[in-house]
């Protein structure tokens, strides 16, 4: 998985924020221009002992949800914690592992924020416009923008608003559970992002996508500390 557009990660909060200023008119919200095989999960966890990230990506099969492999990377954790800027933070970490695949992606479903983001450039904008592929952003918090809570029936969405424009939706993945906040990432639509984090919602409130990844990255952080 190639990176089609590169910039440093020495960055200071302010260059962060100015860099996603800039970078967000790179993201792209239209429909999906090919089809979907192949579905990829990301995520990180935190070994805060040894300043250590983990970096896990699992790949599925888009119709079967079947996994098809997973990998794992650590890194030294490098730019501080900071609201908004979760991707600088992940993202160096996430590019080597999903660069271990041996199979593309299609599509790729981020635990985070697409442009339902104060600079409409979530991690999920982040990483779709650096590796030119459709992203979406599939977060269990609510971050930014204002919504009326949905019905909490399986299907049934609430546009996130903010500045004017509908920036995500407030999605019910199961009956009497509650939502997650979805938005486009990169070379998706609001529809597309909605449809997809259904289908791979098959069975629990989170994606399998991101539930198999966060899986992942749990085992491999608690070996690594000798749990």
């Amino acid at each position: 998985m190639n990176v089609h557009r590169s910039h440093s990660w020495d960055l200071t909060v302010d260059q962060a924020q100015q860099l996603q200023d800039e970078w967000s008119n790179y993201v792209k919200v239209r429909p999906l221009e090919k089809t979907i095989k192949t579905v990829a999960g990301v995520d990180v966890a935190y070994d805060t002992d040894h300043q250590l990230v983990v970096a896990g990506v699992v790949l599925l099969n888009a119709d079967s949800l079947e996994l098809i492999e997973s990998h794992v990377t650590y890194h030294q954790s490098a730019f501080p914690y900071h609201p908004g800027l979760l991707s600088f933070r992940e993202i160096p970490a996430i590019l080597p592992t999903l660069a271990k695949l041996n199979q593309a992606a299609d599509l790729i479903i981020c635990d985070g924020q697409g442009i339902a983001h104060p600079r409409h450039f979530g991690l999920a904008s982040h990483l779709g416009v650096l590796l030119e592929i459709p992203t979406i952003g599939c977060a269990k918090t609510h971050y930014w923008g204002e919504y009326t809570p949905p019905l909490l029936t399986r299907g049934n969405t609430s546009p996130i608003q903010a500045d004017n424009q509908v920036n995500g939706h407030v999605v019910c993945t199961q009956n009497n559970i509650k939502p997650v906040f979805v938005s486009p990432g990169h070379l998706t639509s609001h529809q597309d992002a909605i449809e997809w984090v259904l289908k791979c919602s098959n069975r629990y409130r989170q994606p399998q996508t991101t539930r198999l990844a966060d899986q992942l990255v749990r085992k491999h952080l608690k070996l690594l500390q000798g749990d």
